[in-house]
């Protein structure tokens, strides 16, 4: 008997310990799918870090030798032509390397092209972009110029050597960065240019700076140079306009520019036809990347943004070069999410200096890497994306849904409190709006929910409210009537009783 019970005990104990195993393995495998090498955060109401869920996650990589083609050295900028395909400046091995949409496939490498009748060569090309034409512009920054091929890679022209009176006599042109609107003007971040943008026609004829940034003196420090003297002022650092870093273009033909910040407050503008900066800056009034270096952000100092992408929909996308980030925000200018990370692990970055977007994907191109990583969309910022797009195009109760599941995987994302609140503020639904708006810490929208649920009820109770102060009133005056009545007899008595 007691050996039976023994076997029985035993044979439990492996049935429970044989489950207890499964779950953990099932357990394992779904945190080994769930996983990423880097934080994913957002910021509360009070700038407090709070974790969310990945909005991206690494896909995969992609490398000069995954096509035969030897591996890429130190490229620096990647473009999505019209038609899908992918470019990349291949800076250090002088050449542009060409894949399909799908990145899966070499489509051809451009080293050199004929020059009216020469073969001319690149020299460290350092960006690259495509107009509307499918027209192929190159920074040939070593060779100082600008290369125009057509989509069959055939001499269109050459710009260089820029000539006008606002520039510096033996100034020395070397284009870093590119990029061309809808009439092919070309827009160029210069090396060493603080002045801003080069803007040159279709020509190719220099005709102004674009964008410059002006840098602010605060009282204090004009207050200072005021009384120093020739010799002390010259030791004391130039107030100098920045320098941008990258540069796109949005449907409308506004100009998306990242710059150097040091302050951490604006790191990205949007640059209307004038130059002038209109981009919205959020409730926190920062495009700046991180808004924090302390807790996880372990790196000193603000962001420093690389390169900006713009997404559709009034989404726009910066690359932060010292922690290995990509801030996202809409066309309001609130942060999104935050994702990626510097590292070893891949799906980390060691040197990121350009992005892009292709449908649900983000390319980051790692020159030291020397590779291309793709990010794919999870479900999480998939709904983002999706609620972000369906309020930029005037779909407010479609976005409802979308932020709804934002919620019930992210209950802490104040925006999508926020966005219903809007929504439901727009339909009328002021006491539902306020209970979201409240939720998403919006004390702005949540006033004029509150002002117009306010009135909502005074109107709604009017006629009551004129009915009581009517019945009020001839109350009053009934009673003032009774108690004079009441006066003057009692008067008449007294009177009576003198005689």
């Amino acid at each position: 008997m007691k050996l039976k019970k023994l076997k029985k005990q035993m044979r439990i104990a492996v049935i429970i310990t044989t489950l207890i195993f499964c779950m953990m393995f099932g357990n394992v495998t779904a945190l080994a799918n769930d996983h990423v090498p880097y934080d994913t955060y957002n910021y509360d109401y009070r700038d407090y870090i709070v974790h969310t869920p990945a909005a991206y996650v690494p896909d995969h990589s992609i490398s000069g030798v995954s096509f035969g083609i030897g591996a890429f050295n130190n490229p620096q900028d990647l473009c999505i032509a019209p038609d899908g395909l992918v470019y990349i400046a291949d800076t250090n091995n002088n050449r542009i390397v060409v894949l399909n949409d799908t990145m899966t496939k070499l489509v051809r490498v451009i080293k050199e092209f004929d020059n009216n009748g020469t073969l001319d060569r690149f020299n460290r090309p350092y960006g690259v972009a495509i107009s509307k034409k499918n027209e192929l512009y190159i920074a040939d920054s070593e060779n100082k110029r600008i290369v125009v091929l057509s989509s069959e890679d055939q001499f269109i022209k050459i710009v260089d050597n820029p000539q006008s009176d606002v520039l510096e006599e033996g100034y020395v042109f070397t284009p870093l960065k590119v990029i061309v609107d809808y009439a092919d003007r070309i827009f160029c971040i210069a090396k060493g240019m603080t002045e801003g943008i080069m803007v040159f026609d279709s020509n190719g004829q220099f005709t102004s700076f674009y964008g410059t940034i002006k840098v602010e003196i605060t009282l204090w420090e004009k207050f200072w140079r005021r009384l120093s003297t020739k010799k002390e002022r010259s030791r004391q650092s130039l107030f100098i306009p920045t320098e941008f870093t990258g540069i796109d273009i949005d449907e409308k033909g506004f100009i998306f520019a990242s710059n150097i910040d040091n302050a951490g407050e604006q790191a990205v503008r949007r640059l209307n036809p004038s130059g002038e900066d209109v981009i919205k800056k959020g409730v926190k009034k920062n495009v700046g990347g991180d808004l924090r270096t302390g807790g996880m952000n372990v790196y000193a100092g603000p962001s420093k943004i690389v390169d900006v992408v713009y997404r559709n929909n009034g989404i726009y996308s910066i690359l932060d070069s010292r922690r290995g980030r990509i801030f996202t925000y809409d066309y309001e200018g609130n942060l999104l999410y935050i994702f990626g990370g510097l590292g070893s692990q891949a799906g980390t970055f060691v040197a990121p200096v350009a992005i892009e977007s292709s449908n649900n994907m983000i390319l980051v191109l790692d020159s030291t890497r020397a590779e291309i990583l793709v990010f794919h969309a999870t479900e999480y910022g998939t709904l983002i994306n999706d609620a972000v797009a369906l309020r930029f195009d005037g779909d407010e109760s479609l976005a409802v849904e979308k932020w709804e599941q934002v919620l019930k995987l992210d209950e802490n994302f104040e925006i999508a409190n926020v966005g219903i609140g809007k929504a439901y503020l727009s339909k009328g639904e002021n006491k539902l709006a306020m209970n979201y708006l409240k939720l998403g810490m919006s004390r702005e929208y949540y006033s004029i929910a509150y002002k117009r649920y306010h009135n909502e009820i005074l109107k709604e109770n009017l006629s009551f409210l004129l009915t009581g102060l009517v019945v009020i009133l001839v109350g009053s005056m009934i009673t003032k009537s009774i108690i004079r009545k009441r006066k003057n007899i009692v008067d008449d008595t007294d009177g009576g009783g003198l005689e």
